[in-house]
């Protein structure tokens, strides 16, 4: 400890950089960043209480190892690709920034599902959209687009059973225990009572429903509405009236995120530590490209051509993120919104003509 401490103290400067707990068998037990290195890793030793997040930390340790960055935002990048690299398991367990945002994840498989889940996690191939704020509601309403379409919300690693497949053994005309199929909310692909091709089908009719392209579940939540009220079934009217309400607010969550990601698309300018300043051209939430300041009129016309490159290529609009980058549209949508007045200083994709030729 105290070596580690001299080491610090003797070898650390205070600028943005980026560090590494290194446990004595040379595991990476953490990683961290820092706008002032050494005063943060100075700050571990200062730890009053054994059950401090710092003092934990220290004590995996046998090593401390650092590098620089120019910037606190550039150190920020570094410490989400190290994490990512290396899943240190103390960042696993106390990572606590950015778990209030929500996805929804597409499963794999014969008949996937949706699910709502805090981040990408070890996941590098999954399809997710978002993100979203409010867990909790969220959920509300997948249940109600589950409901009006037929889908299914059990358990990932149930087993699947189609009416229209060959394999042996066929599963019992019903399920014991599922409320949803017995009660007409589920197609049951679990027991044979769907084929393959329907329930792909309705699933697709959801996945358009959440990329903005088809209002096909409110339509028929509404449908039903209207005709409870005729027949005098105003409890069961009012009922579908609130499906409806959740999950047109799951419309307008869409609506507003499909305006956020299109947002992050710019150049964005950092100054950095020892005139190393930094150019990122940064495209629906995602570094595409970091570059070092142009400092001449040529380099400032290459720096155009590179950005109006990234911008050109036309991208799909669904609100669907790859597992891998996830996590980067998190981390630049928390700190535009940490710091405002950092995203005033961006350049909007616009501004770089053959953006539009697209």
């Amino acid at each position: 400890m105290q070596q580690m401490r001299e080491a610090v103290r003797a070898g650390v400067k205070d600028r943005p950089g980026v560090y590494r707990m290194i446990s004595p068998d040379g595991e990476i037990v953490y990683v961290g960043k820092a706008k002032k290195l050494r005063t943060r890793l100075m700050s571990y030793f200062r730890a009053e209480y054994p059950a401090d997040k710092g003092a934990r930390i220290l004590r995996e340790a046998g090593e401390i190892a650092w590098d620089y960055h120019p910037s606190e935002f550039a150190a920020l990048l570094e410490e989400l690709r190290l994490i990512k690299r290396w899943r240190p398991r103390l960042n696993v367990m106390m990572k606590r920034d950015a778990r209030h945002y929500a996805f929804i994840r597409i499963s794999r498989g014969p008949a996937p599902k949706f699910q709502v889940v805090r981040s990408a996690g070890n996941d590098d191939s999954g399809t997710y959209f978002g993100p979203f704020h409010g867990a909790h509601q969220l959920e509300d309403a997948l249940r109600e687009l589950n409901d009006a379409l037929g889908l299914r919300d059990c358990r990932a690693d149930l087993k699947m059973y189609f009416a229209d497949q060959v394999e042996l053994p066929v599963a019992p005309p019903r399920t014991p225990g599922c409320i949803r199929h017995e009660i007409g909310r589920c197609l049951g692909p679990c027991v044979a009572a769907t084929t393959v091709r329907e329930y792909a089908s309705r699933f697709d009719v959801a996945r358009q429903f959440l990329e903005g392209a088809d209002d096909a579940p409110v339509a028929l939540l509404r449908a039903a509405m209207e005709a409870s009220s005729e027949d005098l079934e105003f409890e069961r009217a009012a009922s579908l009236r609130d499906k409806i309400v959740r999950l047109e607010s799951l419309q307008d969550q869409f609506a507003r995120l499909r305006f956020a990601v299109e947002s992050l698309s710019f150049v964005y300018r950092v100054p950095g530590w020892g005139d190393d300043d930094r150019v990122y051209v940064v495209r629906r939430g995602r570094v595409r490209a970091e570059l070092p300041a142009p400092r001449t009129v040529e380099e400032e016309q290459a720096l155009a051509a590179r950005a109006a490159e990234i911008f050109a290529p036309p991208e799909k609009t669904a609100l669907t993120v790859p597992a891998h980058e996830v996590d980067e549209l998190l981390l630049l949508s928390s700190w535009f919104r940490k710091f405002p007045e950092e995203f005033l200083k961006a350049e909007a994709a616009e501004r770089f003509p053959r953006a539009l030729s697209a």
